[in-house]
């Protein structure tokens, strides 16, 4: 089972406190659940290494939009982007920082991981509620070399304001047209039927506790909690897996510089090999902020992330943002993030 992620992050702060009281920084942020795993592995390696901790709260996204606008923290974070004019209406910068995987997760007995193929207009009637059994007609079509059993479909999804939510039913609203009008897309939607759980640690916990159950979670808590996962048909009607190489390929054609705050959204994409859930994670950080020593902590954190954590997101199945897009995202740091003398808090040149 995961740590409680504010637990340990906490901790680490802590520790870097103790070991370095008259240098140190605490950094702190909260919101997305989604990548708070690789936020957790960058935080332990910076703290060795410069002896600034981070306190990330991974409270979903919503709650991370809250606090940035309530100026409660240092940045915010949040998988569901925010529009060109809330951005400006709040004074805010937002980038992106990593990218990865939504995936459903199923306790079905005797189906291993990737075993269990759906498409998009089946995994809509089942979070609908309309598909109630795991030996429904709809996806033994879908699955005829797998023996599927009887067992009651038990729908889990998020309980908080959440990014993934937002990832998940933008996907759902794309291939079904039911899903678009009774539900919509949104960091919290109106679920059908279901039990909900806290984030991305909630929602893996449930469906690992519940039979026959069903949910979504960012591709690294499955592998985390040993969970079963579905292939999914993608947009060119290939079965694909969610791999390093099907969210790449998602991701290859996004126009990251045309949309205000970078604000991609990678559902559905076309590709042969692209994984059809895959997300961009976003930071939120003021353009002046309340504290300038320790927003720009953060901003050399994040660029030490950029520089020297994409293997460690790798190794979590993470997609280290391109090289182009960290410039572009770093030009965007040193014209718009400036103290209240208007110095600007990061020089290209760091």
């Amino acid at each position: 089972m995961l740590v409680k992620p504010f637990r340990f992050l906490a901790i680490a702060a802590a520790a870097a406190l103790m070991a370095t009281p008259a240098l140190a920084i605490d950094i702190s942020g909260a919101g997305a659940t989604f990548p708070y795993p690789v936020y957790a592995k960058w935080a332990e390696a910076y703290k060795k290494e410069t002896g600034n901790g981070l306190n990330y709260q991974s409270i979903g996204s919503g709650g991370g939009i809250k606090q940035i606008q309530a100026k409660t923290v240092t940045f915010g974070a949040t998988d569901a982007p925010l529009k060109g004019e809330q951005l400006e209406k709040d004074g805010l910068v937002q980038f992106p920082m990593v990218m990865g995987g939504i995936v459903p997760v199923v306790n079905i007995e005797g189906v291993e991981p990737g075993k269990l193929v759906l498409d998009g207009p089946t995994l809509g009637k089942i979070f609908l509620g309309e598909i109630k059994t795991w030996d429904d007609a709809a996806i033994k079509k879908l699955n005829s070399g797998l023996t599927l059993p009887s067992t009651a479909i038990a729908i889990v999804h998020r309980s908080d304001g959440s990014g993934t939510t937002f990832n998940f039913t933008n996907y759902l609203s794309k291939v079904s047209p039911e899903w678009k009008d009774k539900v919509g897309s949104a960091t919290a939607v109106e679920w059908p039927t279901g039990l909900g759980g806290k984030g991305n640690e909630g929602v893996a916990n449930y469906v690992a506790q519940t039979k026959g159950a069903i949910g979504y979670v960012e591709y690294a808590y499955a592998k985390q909690n040993k969970l079963s996962h579905a292939a999914l048909v993608n947009k060119d009607g290939k079965t694909v897996q969610p791999v390093t190489a099907s969210f790449q390929a998602a991701a290859k054609n996004a126009d990251w510089s045309s949309t205000p705050g970078f604000g991609v959204i990678l559902t559905d994409e076309p590709g042969a090999e692209s994984w059809p859930i895959t997300a961009a994670t976003f930071i939120l950080i003021h353009k002046q902020p309340q504290d300038p020593a320790a927003a720009t902590e953060a901003l050399k954190f994040f660029a030490w992330a950029y520089k020297g954590g994409a293997q460690m997101a790798e190794t979590l199945d993470y997609i280290p943002m391109p090289e182009k897009v960290v410039a572009d995202v770093q030009k965007v740091w040193a014209k718009d993030i400036k103290g209240a003398d208007g110095k600007a808090l990061y020089s290209l040149s760091n």
